[in-house]
């Protein structure tokens, strides 16, 4: 039974991937491969990692290749058998904003207690509230649902709940009001519905359930397959905590102030060399509101590659590009150190060689 994310026995052929992929575009939910046995979207093609590389022009997504994460997820039962049925080895990973979705995954990680101000976003806790105990999403996402006489996700049994490798939850909601609610996450410094609670929504992705990887399996909880409507409390509390876009017209977009602290630390902050880089560490700044399916990688490689051309034009020296780079790369992924080095190394390498002439300069 579909409904059930069980493979037909009459059919031997069909992966287990491929027939989760299948049942969730059914429900309408584009889908994109997942690198195999990881939670993260397969890699792009070289010619899409390039530095300065424009997404909506690529011909990647039109050729049916998956480059460029949840922004080629599809519905399309051809391109669908095409990936998994060659690729029996990727996961599912399902784009929540086009799917009408927004997923509450609430993470059981061993953290340090952070301030009482960043538990509950906008919620007061006074120092005589005795916090021992606190420890992870589900107790603060409980805390708040307590204070809103609501019902936790967490045990919301009228929805699906995905029980994750980590020991975290997964509680899908559909959408029903159409309105764009943004990806948030719960322990990082900006937009936060509370400690240890991430959104998926406009601007990111889930993984599927039933999706494998070495560390366990995305297994659903309890009987319901289809998310519920969004409860009334929870958008509220949505609304409340920023997560709906500006109503207010774009304009030039401010540089976090990560961003403006990495290129004071680099020693700029007035010229026309300092402007630039702020602006592509701000991008990367700017990831750690997303934790995933944000272009993290391609973001960095191409500040990096920036960076290595302020430096080959004398705009700036190496030691203070690496320090601004590892800085708002540290920040923005934390625990990645590894990765992130090797990633500034490739793009800035490549940016030495292509001295960056500005116009302007300060």
């Amino acid at each position: 039974m579909a409904a059930e994310l069980r493979v037909s026995r009459s059919d031997p052929r069909r992966s287990q991937p491929l027939a989760t992929a299948e049942w969730c575009a059914r429900q309408g939910w584009p889908v994109h491969p997942l690198a195999p046995g990881r939670k993260t979207p397969v890699g792009n093609c070289d010619a899409c990692r390039a530095p300065g590389h424009d997404r909506g022009a690529c011909d990647c997504l039109r050729a049916g290749r998956w480059c460029h994460g949840f922004h080629a997820a599809t519905l399309d039962s051809e391109r669908i058998r095409q990936w998994w049925g060659a690729r029996p080895d990727l996961g599912v990973g399902v784009a929540t904003g086009p799917a009408g979705l927004v997923v509450i995954d609430i993470d059981a990680h061993a953290r340090e207690l952070p301030g009482r101000e960043r538990l509950l976003p906008g919620v007061g806790i006074a120092d005589t509230v005795d916090l021992t105990g606190l420890a992870n999403g589900f107790h603060t996402l409980g805390v708040l649902a307590a204070l809103r006489g609501a019902t936790s996700p967490a045990d919301d049994e009228t929805t699906l709940r995905v029980r994750t490798p980590s020991g975290g939850l997964h509680v899908w909601y559909r959408n029903g009001g159409g309105r764009r609610w943004q990806c948030s996450a719960g322990s990082g410094s900006g937009r936060a519905l509370a400690w240890q609670v991430d959104v998926r929504a406009h601007g990111g992705y889930i993984v599927a359930p039933g999706t494998v990887t070495p560390a366990g399996v995305y297994r659903p909880l309890g009987a319901v397959r289809m998310p519920a409507p969004l409860p009334g409390w929870l958008a509220r509390e949505l609304e409340r905590t920023g997560h709906l876009p500006a109503a207010a017209a774009p304009g030039p977009r401010p540089v976090p102030p990560r961003a403006r602290q990495a290129v004071i630390a680099a020693g700029g902050g007035r010229g026309a060399s300092d402007r630039v880089l702020a602006g592509v560490l701000a991008e990367v700044a700017d990831c750690g509101l997303v934790p995933e399916g944000a272009a993290f990688s391609e973001k960095l490689n191409r500040a990096a590659y920036t960076a290595g051309g302020l430096v080959a034009a004398g705009h700036v020296t190496e030691a203070q590009a690496l320090r601004a780079l590892e800085d708002a790369a540290g920040r923005a992924r934390p625990g990645q150190e590894r990765r992130c080095r090797a990633i500034i190394r490739s793009g800035l390498s490549a940016g030495l060689a292509r001295p960056l002439a500005l116009r302007g300069r300060g």
